[in-house]
């Protein structure tokens, strides 16, 4: 229960007036909590704006000021509370780059997030989680996030592998873990270990019986997923030798997972498989697959899946991507994916470079492309060069207001609704032709 002047100070913090707070669910906690804390009816909202927000909202001191309420609040008795200031910090540093504010409170932030890891629970965990990686974005790798991960990779490593803590917070944490050591990793040992980690993780997945067809998912399904792309992520820094021994492994148990029931499992192993061609091809141009013909014949099955049990969402998202995937098997092919952030683009053209953009756009969500415009370490990365500097004239026409954007929005839904309505009428006539 929190106490009146936690409550009383949480509010003051956004802003906002004091008011009764009615109680609710641990389901609604994340979404109903941050709405409050935050200051915006919706916690992506901040992120959605981007860096031009505090031209609306209030001013740097205003924001500081309201991250140091947050960090102080990281204390408080009431875990809503808790898990609400770390959910501020995380939109706040997934929206704007805070380096220098940040670097002179590392320690206590560190300090908060292992605190929460330690003695809180599922939805306090996966909160101090999600802070852990955005802080380590935002600091680069150096001494500072090095620091960080040698603090609170023991403990994200034991709530990973801890069978009686609750599913979603082993699943962030995996996530997370794996984001972090990306960044922060110095020491090859360390690397590997969080490699095995991971390991034996998603390993638990794969068939144990020969004559069993189709993987049925667990609850925790989704764990081993977000292991596997951890685990994915993870090898495409390592060294050769490492890589070449993760690949006759795995090469060959992997592909079993593409019978699982589970939609999103399926897709994960395809495009770790095409990561991991991809990786086998540039370190041997003549790299040889011994089961390809059965490899080709279970991806073009899930290119052109038609089973009637399945949801037709989850065929047309499977279909779209094993077709992908069957092309990188076979052809050696990728897709070009644009990625438009500012008045730059940004071409997506291998599996190493997809999965990496989409690992940090998990942690990031619409934050992403403003850390592409401004974070150093993600241009680095992707290769971007240094940041382009904006005046703010150019700043002000790239900027939409959400009014435009619904005006926007309501033309093109009135002009989908016309032109659907022409059809029908189209078809009508044709069915009294005949």
């Amino acid at each position: 229960m929190a106490t009146k002047s936690s409550t009383s100070a949480l509010f003051y913090l956004i802003g906002g007036q004091h008011r009764n707070v009615q109680p609710f669910s641990d389901e609604d906690a994340s979404i109903e909590t941050m709405s409050h804390c935050s200051g915006y009816s919706d916690p992506s909202s901040f992120a959605e704006d981007g860096p031009e927000v505090l031209d609306e909202e209030g001013t740097q001191e205003d924001l500081e000021y309201k991250l140091k309420g947050f960090i102080d609040l990281t204390l408080d008795k009431s875990a809503k509370i808790r898990q609400a200031a770390l959910e501020g910090i995380k939109n706040a540093l997934a929206s704007k780059m805070l380096y220098e504010f940040i670097l002179e409170r590392r320690m206590t932030l560190t300090d908060s997030i292992e605190r929460c890891l330690k003695k809180g629970k599922s939805d306090e965990q996966r909160a101090a989680a999600a802070l852990a990686s955005v802080l380590c974005i935002q600091l680069g790798p150096g001494i500072e996030s090095e620091e960080v991960l040698k603090t609170l990779g023991p403990i994200l490593k034991k709530i990973i592998c801890d069978g009686t803590a609750s599913i979603q917070a082993r699943q962030t944490c995996a996530t997370c873990f794996g984001v972090c050591c990306f960044i922060a990793t110095d020491d090859i040992t360390e690397l590997y270990s969080t490699l095995e980690c991971l390991e034996n993780i998603f390993t638990k997945s794969y068939i144990k019986e020969k004559n069993t067809n189709v993987i049925c998912s667990t609850p925790n399904t989704v764990l081993h997923i977000s292991s596997l792309l951890a685990w994915t992520l993870l090898l495409t820094i390592c060294p050769i030798n490492e890589v070449k021994k993760k690949l006759e492994m795995h090469f060959h148990k992997l592909p079993s997972l593409l019978s699982s029931d589970d939609v999103n499992m399926r897709i994960a192993v395809g495009e770790s498989l095409a990561l991991l061609f991809e990786l086998a091809r540039g370190m041997d141009s003549d790299f040889f697959y011994e089961d390809m013909e059965s490899l080709t014949q279970m991806l073009r099955a899930l290119a052109t899946d038609g089973n009637k049990h399945r949801a037709k969402v989850d065929k047309r998202k499977q279909r779209s991507v094993f077709r992908d995937i069957l092309r990188a098997v076979e052809e050696r092919d990728f897709p070009t994916e644009t990625v438009k952030f500012g008045p730059e683009r940004m071409y997506i053209d291998c599996w190493v470079k997809k999965h990496t953009y989409d690992a940090f756009k998990e942690v990031l969500g619409s934050g992403m492309q403003y850390h592409l415009q401004s974070n150093e370490f993600l241009r680095n990365v992707f290769e971007l060069g240094p940041p382009v500097m904006l005046d703010a004239a150019m700043l002000k026409t790239m900027k939409i207001s959400r009014f435009e954007r619904h005006l926007y929005n309501s033309a093109a839904f009135k002009a989908r609704t016309k032109a659907r309505s022409k059809c029908r009428d189209k078809r009508a006539d044709v069915g009294e032709f005949f």
